[in-house]
């Protein structure tokens, strides 16, 4: 949900070489860009119109290597209190006839200028937005008093963005878009499926990572992690304690897939007894005390209320270590710092009470998830598992989630996805859907498995080859009819793409997962198999 490694995410779900066009266009014969600044836009009013040089955006790496670019910026307001900024970039020259929109993390607030610049570097008409609001990602206090604010960043802002700037496109190069893609992780992935929900013909290809699309419950998890943690004080897990609590969880259970190499293929198998950990002498780094085992089995076990009903499912055993891990997402240096922390607390004292005094030490479950969903469910729920009418439009939705996510627990993803198939068929499903559960894999990336866009590099990915990149799957689906299954994920050594291959292994399509053939390098993907449950 933080703009954890948002850069290295923006770059790789984007192709570096993209499937030949048609016609590579130009603006030729249609408005200049700063024509533009006159143009009529729904909701919406251009306020600026520039052509950018190649390379004059910013200093920055990054942005040095795009090319010369019209910079439209457009202010919308679908509301009396809704100001959404928006950026559309259109390339002056080599434009592949697509358009391809970013995602927000988090409570959004800003302009994603990391992931525009890898869209036009590779060809696309691009746009992305604020939401509505200028703040931090972990900030919600712009919300307090502000419904209007809430739905635009829960839903209109994305479609208004997204009306605008197709509007500029069909301007400026004098045509429509042939085929649209939206993409977006976290809170990302819970816009691109509120956009194949509420408006199924806006995108032709919809790329949904680690959606945080049971927003009301999500965060109703985050605040039961933190009192499960807090309220009593002994029974908080220490940061310096999770090393000893990730080997733990390896020893019982990585070996269960055939392999032992720190990743587990499928968390749901481990059957780990965090009672294991109880310290036998006195408190130490290697153990748990009783109350800290009682508080892992409630972040293990997911949010329940007063009855024991299950609101939303806990983290699986495995996420517990490394950068992007628990000491950032649900223990921090003390759980007030921890992101999850921040993100609830705004959540509910912002969004759900619309006070800053409220205190989530006296917050009861029942009542804090029921005025959540009372107040905010159909703004900001990406829930729905009708898609009939994005399937029905020709769309294709690829979503993915990474097994180790610390942020927003897996099984919350396959839900939604079982939900879907419950109420659609099977066979309708996967002619228009796929899902990709990642092992090893961490909130957006990260983690110690293998990644299917670590190896997006324009030295190693071929024109039409599908098999490094669910953006790349996504596109062969849409304009050539090319359902994935199996895509090849890569794991760099020292996640440094100039160091070497470490491995390779197969992601395989929902339900079916990869499985050793029991001989040959465990690192090559060749030796793998995709195998779907009985």
């Amino acid at each position: 949900m933080r703009k954890l490694s948002i850069l290295v995410f923006a770059l790789a779900i984007l192709p570096s070489v993209t499937f030949a066009p048609a016609k590579l266009m130009s603006p030729a014969g249609s408005q200049s860009c700063e024509k533009l600044a006159q143009l009529m836009l729904p909701h919406a009013k251009v306020t600026m119109a520039q052509t950018v040089t190649a390379g004059g955006f910013s200093q920055e790496p990054l942005f040095k290597a795009a090319p010369a670019f019209c910079r439209v910026a457009a202010q919308s307001s679908p509301s009396a209190d809704s100001y959404i900024k928006n950026e559309i970039w259109l390339p002056l020259s080599g434009w592949n006839g697509k358009f391809q929109a970013q995602g927000n993390g988090g409570f959004a607030g800003s302009i994603d200028y990391p992931g525009m610049a890898a869209a036009v570097m590779n060809g696309f008409a691009t746009a992305a937005t604020d939401t509505g609001h200028s703040a931090d990602e972990v900030d919600a206090r712009w919300a307090l008093g502000h419904p209007e604010k809430i739905a635009d960043f829960g839903y209109r802002a994305i479609h208004e963005m997204t009306a605008a700037a197709k509007t500029a496109i069909q301007a400026f190069y004098g045509t429509t878009p042939r085929y649209s893609y939206f993409a977006g992780c976290s809170n990302g992935g819970r816009q691109a499926l509120m956009e194949a929900q509420k408006y199924p013909n806006d995108y032709d290809g919809i790329l949904a990572g680690a959606p945080a699309n049971f927003w009301t419950h999500l965060l109703t998890n985050a605040l039961w992690n933190v009192q499960a943690l807090t309220l009593d004080a002994a029974s908080y897990i220490p940061s310096r304690k999770l090393p000893a609590l990730a080997k733990a969880v390896n020893d019982a259970c990585d070996a269960q897939d055939g392999v032992a190499d720190g990743i587990l293929n499928d968390p749901r198998k481990c059957r780990f007894d965090p009672a294991v950990m109880l310290c036998k002498g006195a408190d130490s780094d290697s153990c748990l005390t009783a109350p800290q085992i009682t508080s892992l089995k409630k972040l293990y076990g997911g949010a329940k209320d007063s009855r024991g009903r299950l609101l939303f499912p806990g983290y699986l055993p495995g996420a517990e270590t490394g950068e992007n891990g628990w000491a950032t997402w649900i223990t921090g240096r003390t759980p007030e710092e921890s992101l999850l922390f921040q993100f609830g607390n705004g959540f509910f004292a912002d969004m759900v009470y619309s006070s800053a005094a409220w205190n989530y030490r006296d917050a009861k479950i029942d009542d804090a998830v029921k005025a959540a969903d009372q107040k905010l469910a159909d703004v900001l729920n990406a829930t729905n598992p009708d898609l009939w009418a994005f399937r029905n439009h020709g769309g294709r939705l690829i979503v993915y989630h990474g097994w180790d996510d610390p942020a927003i627990p897996a099984l919350n993803t396959v839900n939604y996805y079982q939900s879907v198939v419950k109420a659609m068929g099977k066979e309708n499903v996967v002619s228009f859907s796929r899902l990709y559960m990642l092992p090893g894999i961490q909130h957006c990336g990260g983690g110690p498995g293998p990644a299917p866009f670590s190896s997006l590099t324009r030295s190693t990915v071929q024109n039409n080859d599908a098999q490094h990149s669910f953006f790349l799957a996504l596109e062969a689906w849409v304009e050539k009819g090319q359902a994935p299954f199996q895509i090849i994920a890569t794991k760099f050594s020292g996640d440094d793409a100039t160091k070497g291959i470490q491995m390779t292994r197969p992601l395989c399509a929902y339900p079916a997962a990869a499985q050793y053939k029991g001989h040959g390098d465990t690192n090559d993907a060749a030796n793998f198999f995709c195998v779907a449950p009985k």
